[in-house]
């Protein structure tokens, strides 16, 4: 057990690297073992989550090492899986369990997997029902883990249309569909994040995007490639709010992954008064980065866009930092997936932000939060275990008078491994205290 003591800093400055995109990781080291050959991975993200993909994998018989700053994956081929010795342990990894339950319900072997008390209470019927009317059987808790998967099954194409907007379980669908008989298309009611078809692309499958509507055929191959993982936006979303709300702050985020479904996250703050500029955009892998100067302004409350919700999806917790510290109201809804992700993030972070004096009015799928100062110090923020609700209030220090206690922050690891050191090393004063 470890818990965060965030004590008032003003001052933000620097040039700052952060690590590799966790989505893009996770896609890497199921494609990469999927594949024919041997991949080459640079800047994967080595967090709790990532690792527990590499563990499953390798627990199929995948061969996963490092080589200096690179992962080597010696892929299989899309049939070369072997069956687990036991059940796969997913630690907090949604992802992790959302996609390879895709690839596993194809298997000629029966397969577990299992997470810890924060997954296996996280819904998995959205990616359950789509898998069985492809042909899957599979076993649940009432749709939480643990999931059963019995192996055999011949997977049919599925014209699926999906009723949220959710990457996780387009790319299940889209990963069973490489083992199932004929077509197999996704439809989403709005865009979310892109990145396992353009990976799939860049291994060599051929895959159709019609503006929300993708699709493939079945039993094609996948060929080893090299990776560069770009600078994840969803941990860089975190330094974003600090440089927006700091007294001064200039600093300059490098080589960011700037999909253009991931950037809400960017578009919102924009349109709230942040000073933000884009600069030295470049394409590598099919993956577009840029650098990112972010420098202190006086943020206005607004109204959320609800287009732009599935766009910054996972940086709303952080997001609500920066309308605690706006001026006026910021309004959200349309967010109920918000409260089904690592924690119920809407209540969580607005009994946070209640018990340090900001003034929340909770919604069945949103937020309204009435901007201010922090007028109490609270006794301890409860984390809930959640990664992003423990750096969220390690970045509302930045605006605060007293020191701010996060408990439970050890989840941390699973996405940003070296979020204090990087936050110090800016100006921060975070310290981390074993328990």
């Amino acid at each position: 057990m470890s818990k965060f003591i965030a004590k008032p800093a003003n001052v933000l400055s620097g040039n700052i690297k952060i690590p590799g995109d966790k989505s893009i990781s996770h896609r890497s080291v199921m494609m990469g073992s999927l594949a024919t050959g041997i991949t080459e991975v640079y800047g994967l993200l080595e967090g709790d989550d990532v690792v527990s993909t590499m563990n499953a994998f390798q627990s199929m018989g995948v061969e996963i090492h490092r080589n200096d700053e690179n992962i080597i994956i010696h892929g299989v081929g899309i049939d070369g899986l072997k069956k687990p010795k036991k059940s796969l342990y997913l630690g907090n990894s949604g992802t992790s369990m959302r996609l390879i339950s895709g690839i596993l319900a194809a298997q000629e072997f029966d397969s577990e997997l299992s997470g810890d008390e924060s997954l296996s209470s996280r819904p998995m019927g959205r990616v359950i029902s789509p898998l069985t009317k492809m042909g899957a059987i599979i076993e649940s808790n009432d749709g939480k883990p643990p999931l059963k998967i019995k192996g055999g099954q011949k997977l049919k194409g599925l014209s699926y249309d999906s009723p949220i907007a959710s990457a996780q379980v387009k790319s299940c669908i889209l990963l069973a569909g490489l083992y199932a008989d004929g077509e197999t298309c996704v439809s989403e009611p709005a865009p979310t994040r892109d990145h396992t078809e353009s990976m799939l692309k860049g291994f060599g499958y051929d895959v159709k995007v019609n503006n929300n509507r993708i699709c493939l055929k079945g039993h094609g191959k996948l060929k080893a490639k090299k990776i560069q993982v770009p600078s994840d936006i969803s941990s860089a979303a975190f330094f974003m709010v600090a440089a927006s709300i700091a007294p001064k702050a200039d600093i300059t985020l490098e080589s960011v992954n700037v999909n253009p479904t991931r950037t809400g996250v960017v578009d919102i703050l924009k349109l709230m008064g942040a000073n933000i500029d884009i600069s030295n955009k470049r394409e590598i892998g099919g993956e577009l980065l840029a650098d990112i100067r972010i420098q202190s302004a006086e943020l206005s409350g607004i109204t959320i866009p609800e287009d732009l919700i599935p766009l910054a999806i996972d940086e709303f917790p952080v997001l609500f930092i920066a309308a605690s510290c706006a001026k006026g109201e910021t309004i959200l809804t349309g967010a109920k997936e918000l409260r089904v992700k690592e924690s119920d993030r809407i209540q969580v972070m607005a009994d946070g932000l209640m018990s340090l004096g900001v003034s929340c009015e909770v919604l069945e799928d949103g937020i309204v939060i009435k901007g201010g100062e922090y007028r109490q110090p609270s006794s301890v923020i409860k984390s809930h275990h959640d990664h992003r609700i423990s750096m969220s209030f390690a970045v509302a220090s930045l605006r605060s008078k007293f020191n701010i206690e996060i408990d439970d922050v050890e989840n941390v690891r699973t996405s940003f491994p070296n979020f204090v050191e990087l936050a110090n090393s800016a100006g921060m004063c975070i310290e981390e205290i074993y328990e």
